[in-house]
């Protein structure tokens, strides 16, 4: 993980989108907060958020558990050769951070990293939900992710401070190595049928909260 690292990073406010060329037919405008532009120096990483970051639906986005998005940009040569979207950029994910060097087999949860002046810590992976979907125009984009476990995941803010492109992500520790953010999700996507692993998960004290009460939810 020496080499891991910030690529890029993205920030955007929400804003609400003319519906008419949508893929699901509902010509409905809809409000989002997933098209994000690059941050060109530093920025300030807080509790809720990036400076210039907000969400559009806070009832599942945003908080203190999912204060900075995170998308490794390994995964985006794939999305580019199957999805036939060559202009995919990074971002595309509505990601604050675009990173190099780290993959969802590879960290886990609770693993906490400095970043510029930030630490920051993982706490619980990603789930893709419908507005990729419509930010690209590709019925199923959503389900795709899901299914390559491609998905990313949320950093929450343990120190505020600036950080910028380029910056090395340093793992400082490491508690729990047996909840990758792949198990994690694979245990989330299977919570009905593994019920066990879905209890043993849901005690991982860095997981979030969110995510300890979805696994245990009758």
């Amino acid at each position: 993980m020496e080499e891991a690292r910030i690529l890029s990073i993205q920030v955007g406010l929400p804003k609400t989108i003319d519906g008419a060329h949508a893929i699901d037919s509902t010509n409905k405008p809809w409000t989002t907060g997933i098209f994000k532009t690059p941050v060109c120096g530093p920025v300030w990483a807080e509790k809720f958020n990036l400076t210039g970051d907000a969400q559009a639906d806070l009832s599942v986005h945003g908080g203190l558990h999912k204060a900075i998005n995170a998308y490794p940009s390994e995964h985006y040569p794939h999305w580019k050769q199957h999805l036939h979207l060559p202009d995919i950029i990074y971002g595309a994910f509505g990601e604050n951070f675009t990173t190099i060097g780290l993959l969802e087999d590879e960290v886990c949860i609770g693993d906490i990293f400095k970043a510029g002046e930030a630490i920051i810590q993982i706490s619980q992976p990603r789930q893709p939900c419908w507005k990729i979907e419509r930010r690209w125009g590709v019925k199923g984009f959503s389900t795709l992710v899901k299914q390559t476990g491609k998905t990313g995941w949320y950093f929450r803010v343990l120190q505020e401070g600036y950080v910028e492109a380029g910056n090395a992500l340093v793992l400082a520790e490491r508690s729990f190595p047996q909840w990758t953010v792949a198990t994690a999700y694979i245990i989330m996507c299977n919570r009905r049928t593994n019920v066990k692993a879905a209890r043993e998960l849901a005690r991982c004290p860095a997981l979030s909260s969110r995510w300890q009460e979805n696994l245990i939810a009758e």
